[in-house]
């Protein structure tokens, strides 16, 4: 039986609210679909205050997506140090990251092309 499609959309919802649920901060969705030879459609960027809210930010999301969509990463890494964790579903890459890891490669501005969507939190 064939795996049933799950739209970036869906995905992106899902990976959101598992951020949420251990409240990440600083939640930015950008769109690459419009710049040419990228590796992926959508980057989700997000910070925790320690690496184990890093860890629990990447736990609470692969949790989320796998009991929700029942998909798993593709790839996972960082989990280390978790100080960057990048969480690999194919079409959506997650990027996990400490602040001053987050400030220091500052991957908006190296992808400053794509359209930002700044996800409000309430806490």
């Amino acid at each position: 039986m064939a795996k049933e499609k799950i739209s970036s959309d869906q995905l992106i919802s899902v990976v959101i609210s598992g951020i949420e649920d251990v409240k990440g901060k600083e939640i930015n969705i950008l769109d690459l679909r419009d710049i040419e030879n990228t590796v992926c459609d959508y980057f989700i960027i997000c910070e925790g205050t320690s690496n184990t809210q890093v860890n629990a930010i990447v736990n609470s999301i692969q949790k989320k997506v796998s009991k929700t969509l029942k998909d798993n990463p593709w790839h996972t890494e960082g989990l280390d140090n978790a100080e960057w964790v990048l969480i690999d579903y194919v079409n959506v890459v997650v990027h996990v990251f400490q602040k001053h890891i987050r400030e220091y490669y500052d991957i908006e501005s190296l992808w400053g092309d794509a359209k930002t969507t700044v996800i409000e939190t309430s806490y």
